[in-house]
């Protein structure tokens, strides 16, 4: 299959990577075969299948396993959260940026003009790449999801941990303001005391304060969001962080 120019790299170091190596050499082609080069095989009357039915597949596969481990991890948070979190994991940029982690990109098979165009770095080919490459592991393990889990699920905890400052799936305030309300006549606000950058960038610096004492400190891009981080910033300080 080389007659269209492209030289992805080994797949044997793709295997490494992912810590599996696949019974069916084959499958793991196909899930790394993007249509634009099976169509100009096609083109030359030779058949060859692309990623694209793997791809469905493995986009059930990761929504299984990512909904199994949120469920399990977060036992306190309601279905509304849960389903933040997950969309924010299995999205197009999230896919994208697994995808690099692994390089995968370097091993695609693609029609020459996404080549060109750098197909290989584009984030709906590496994204959807991503979610073929599950499809495939998928099947090649016998449905075995813990060792997909093994593979998938440290992405996927680094991607909650670096979304964890803007706090956009977790109400941090809501949860601080559960364990003020328990004392009576505590009172819990939020003070902006500075803001800097220009209008497009800008970085704003929030104090939680109880009564006059300030119990958190947060900064953001947005004032909801760093009232959010100062929020949590309490919460450690009740011991009571999430």
């Amino acid at each position: 299959m080389s007659d269209t120019g492209n030289t992805p790299r080994d797949l044997r170091l793709l295997e490494k990577t992912v810590g599996y190596y696949f019974h069916d050499r084959a499958l793991l082609q196909t899930a790394l075969t993007h249509s634009s080069y099976t169509n100009e095989l096609r083109s030359k009357g030779i058949d060859s299948r692309c990623n694209e039915r793997l791809e469905f597949l493995g986009d059930s596969v990761l929504s299984v396993i990512v909904s199994r481990f949120l469920f399990q991890e977060y036992a306190s948070r309601q279905e509304g959260d849960l389903t933040k979190i997950r969309a924010a994991v299995v999205c197009e940029k999230a896919l994208a940026k697994y995808a690099a982690k692994i390089s995968l990109g370097e091993y695609l098979l693609l029609g020459h003009g996404e080549d060109k165009n750098d197909g290989r770095h584009r984030p709906s080919i590496t994204a959807d790449a991503f979610e073929a490459l599950l499809g495939a592991f998928y099947l090649d393990s016998g449905y075995d999801c813990d060792k997909i889990e093994n593979f998938l699920l440290p992405f996927v905890k680094e991607e909650i941990a670096d979304m964890g400052e803007d706090a956009s799936f977790v109400d941090y305030k809501t949860a601080l303001q559960q364990i003020v309300q328990q004392a009576n006549g505590e009172r819990l606000r939020y003070v902006l005391v500075g803001e800097s950058g220009p209008d497009h960038d800008k970085s704003f610096q929030v104090e939680a304060r109880l009564n006059s004492n300030v119990i958190g400190r947060g900064t953001g891009n947005t004032k909801r969001a760093a009232e959010q981080n100062a929020a949590r910033e309490a919460l450690a300080l009740f011991g009571a962080s999430r």
